[in-house]
């Protein structure tokens, strides 16, 4: 028996459970893609229906946004705490519910909250599955499983994208909404009965009944059991999650919210506001759906690129460079003429730097954060730069009312993924280690927890 099985995940090869896994948290993290997305595909559908203009559309565009936010923020922390298991569950429960419900909605009110609570489960499930994807995979793959797990967002969402166009040829929106939650509720019997709760996470936390947790989890994933829990210092106990606001990691925070936040300005520009675009062309709402897919398409291909490029090369160049060429992309998208294969051709190669760039950060977060606080440091970034998808389609909305045009605006939606390149040069990456320490104030900075200068 090994005396760690931290140690027994992190150096042994992965096995087919364990891929497994990882297979899921794609799934989980393209149901959160789909859920986003799903506004953008009906948006047009509820802009004809109920008569509402770009600027009003916007702020509803982003009402999903700011349940993710709050999400991330609050429930990241939580996962943390109770385990990451158990908020994943939760999560989905959330979504379906949410998903469901807007079908019913009979005003902007009603529906905009009913995106609220499905963008809680969706920014808490993104905080969990994150760490779930560093914390089931060795430690040669890390960044390729996180990177992975990440592109299920634009994979499935490109699925769901060409779904959502079939179904708006012969249904109104809400058969969008119908779908997302077939969807969601079918993975709940799959995450229940296939994902054991993180062995990272137990043998910090080792609550009641760790050790019999831990084993059933490594006998799950193929692995072999451990005789005890290993040691945890008393120090190491009274690490909090907090810790993220506390020297050793404060500037990782500031940088990794920062460039999310500025990415995600871009990000999102393209991602709510391509179908309202393309219909605005002179287009069907189907073809709208269709450009919308080829973005995600795109997205998916340069996630799993940058995936693997993560295997011989640095994580923090990387993502920068797909960084700036997410700014020329996203530039050129605004030049383009009412040409839907142009159009298509454009987004695929926008969707391919952008999510290049979200997958890279992903990435980051799982490697510049320790266990005790690896969701609640991605969450708070993720949350903070959820500000930056609050604001997009809302900026983005208000500039076309005051008559401002496509080209225009994507030059200066453009510059986000540009300021977050820059931001991200002042991080400094550690290599990779397990242990944690106390961090205080007025206490000497760990050389394990200082990630940024």
């Amino acid at each position: 028996m090994h005396s760690d099985p931290r140690d027994v995940i992190s150096k042994t090869p992965m096995t087919a459970m364990q891929v497994i896994i990882i297979a899921i948290t794609v799934g989980l993290n393209g149901l959160d893609g789909f859920d986003v997305l799903s506004i953008s595909y009906a948006s047009p559908g509820i802009r004809a229906e109920w008569g509402i203009g770009t600027d009003v559309l916007g702020l509803v565009l982003v009402a999903e946004l700011v349940g993710m936010a709050i999400g991330s923020i609050v429930l990241g922390g939580v996962a943390d705490k109770i385990g990451r298991r158990p908020l994943m569950l939760g999560c989905l429960i959330a979504m379906a519910g949410g998903m469901f419900m807007v079908t019913t909605a009979t005003s902007l009110l009603v529906l905009s909250a009913w995106r609220v609570i499905t963008g809680l489960g969706i920014g808490g499930m993104l905080a969990a599955i994150n760490a779930v994807a560093a914390e089931f995979s060795n430690a040669k793959r890390k960044h390729l499983s996180v990177s992975i797990m990440s592109i299920g967002y634009p994979a499935v969402g490109a699925v769901g994208g060409a779904v959502a166009s079939i179904l708006l040829r012969e249904h109104d929106w809400r058969a969008v909404f119908y779908f997302g939650f077939a969807m969601t509720v079918a993975f709940i019997p799959i995450v229940y009965f296939c994902i054991p709760e993180s062995v990272h996470w137990l043998a910090r936390k080792q609550p009641a009944g760790a050790l019999d947790r831990i084993n059933h989890a490594m006998r799950k994933i193929g692995k072999a059991p451990v005789a005890a829990l290993p040691e945890v210092s008393e120090e190491t106990r009274k690490l909090s999650v907090m810790d993220i606001f506390r020297p050793g990691l404060i500037a990782t925070t500031l940088i990794c919210a920062a460039a999310y936040f500025f990415h995600i300005t871009t990000f999102y520009y393209i991602l709510k506001w391509v179908p309202d675009i393309v219909v605005q062309m002179g287009f069907e709402r189907s073809s709208a759906g269709g450009v919308l897919t080829w973005y995600m398409a795109g997205g998916a291909t340069g996630g799993a690129v940058l995936g693997l490029l993560t295997m011989r090369y640095g994580l923090k160049w990387l993502t920068i460079s797909v960084l700036v060429l997410s700014t020329v992309m996203v530039s050129i998208f605004g030049q383009t003429p009412p040409d839907l294969g142009q159009l298509g051709m454009v987004c695929f190669l926008a969707g391919f730097f952008t999510n290049a760039g979200i997958v890279g950060l992903y990435a980051i977060f799982a490697h510049a954060y320790p266990t005790h606080v690896r969701a609640t440091g991605t969450g708070f970034a993720i949350g903070v730069g959820r500000g930056g998808s609050v604001l997009a389609p809302a900026a983005a909305g208000f500039l076309f009312a005051a008559g401002y045009g496509v080209p225009a605006i994507s030059i200066l939606m453009a510059l986000g993924s540009f300021v977050a390149a820059g931001v991200l040069v002042f991080l400094k990456l550690k290599p990779d280690v397990r242990d944690e320490q106390p961090v205080g104030e007025g206490a000497a900075v760990p050389a394990n927890l200082s990630r940024a200068v």
